[in-house]
């Protein structure tokens, strides 16, 4: 799935809004669907911050609900839908610890962030492509939902397991109508929320920033790989996923993980 410069823009004429798209694999994902000739629009609550930025930007926070009506509804009007949706929003923003340390607050934060703002954009896009018979939904969620770190990510990995299910049973709803739906799971990819994630870790365990990244893939039990993932290669595989290509995939979750899940 490596890009190459010469391929077919297998994508000319298709419009993708991709979440979170600003920065991280969110950017990555815009910027290959960019290349292979969609139109991209990108959301997110910030503007971008480089001045040379490619996609057509709304700014919106997905965690509202009349935020996302809006969003649909500005979508809808200036581009009478989209063909590719890439719910990539979501993050870690829960404190470790485990259940205790974890308030009522904490955990609908983060089913907000990560499972009910793809829910809800689903559901305001969703008719426009059922009534084209086309259109290719993408869930990225995370390992996290298979492999769930307790001390760390308790609450966050509850949501992409609920993501993981919620996307299957969208799937099974949409598979004879024309619209496909996939969940992609990254692992450790090299972006700055993962970092800072490494970095607190590190911290709080009173290590350096080498020693925390050794110590936290120590508790996923190691990439047989021996890296992150890099953003673009995370990309390669949701471009693969949207494309022509890949017409009777759906209902997956495919992970990237370079082999750290010890089962699929």
């Amino acid at each position: 799935m490596q890009n190459n410069q010469n391929e077919h823009k297998d994508l000319t004429g298709k419009t993708a809004l991709v979440t979170g798209g600003t920065k991280g694999i969110g950017k990555a994902i815009a910027d290959r669907l960019l290349q292979a000739g969609a139109r991209v629009i990108v959301t997110a609550r910030n503007a971008p911050e480089e001045s040379n930025f490619d996609h057509h930007f709304i700014a919106a926070d997905l965690t509202q609900a009349g935020q996302v009506t809006r969003l649909a509804e500005d979508i809808n009007e200036k581009f009478g839908g989209i063909d590719i949706l890439i719910d990539n929003i979501g993050g870690l923003t829960t404190p470790g610890g485990g259940f205790s340390a974890l308030t009522d607050q904490h955990w609908e934060s983060e089913l907000q962030l990560n499972l009910l703002s793809a829910i809800r954009l689903d559901r305001a896009l969703l008719p426009k492509m059922l009534e084209r018979k086309s259109g290719v939904i993408i869930h990225m969620s995370s390992i996290a939902g298979l492999l769930p770190l307790w001390e760390h990510n308790m609450a966050y990995a509850v949501a992409k397991a609920a993501l993981n299910s919620y996307s299957k049973a969208l799937a099974n709803e949409l598979a004879g109508k024309g619209v496909r739906v996939l969940t992609v799971s990254p692992g450790a990819t090299r972006t700055p929320p993962m970092e800072n994630f490494i970095q607190q870790v590190a911290s709080s365990a009173g290590l350096t920033y080498e020693e925390g990244l050794r110590h936290l893939m120590r508790e996923i039990g190691g990439i047989p790989m021996g890296r992150m993932a890099e953003p673009d290669e995370v990309a390669s595989l949701v471009y693969f996923l949207v494309s022509p290509a890949a017409a009777y995939l759906t209902g997956a979750n495919y992970l990237i993980d370079g082999g750290a899940l010890p089962v699929a």
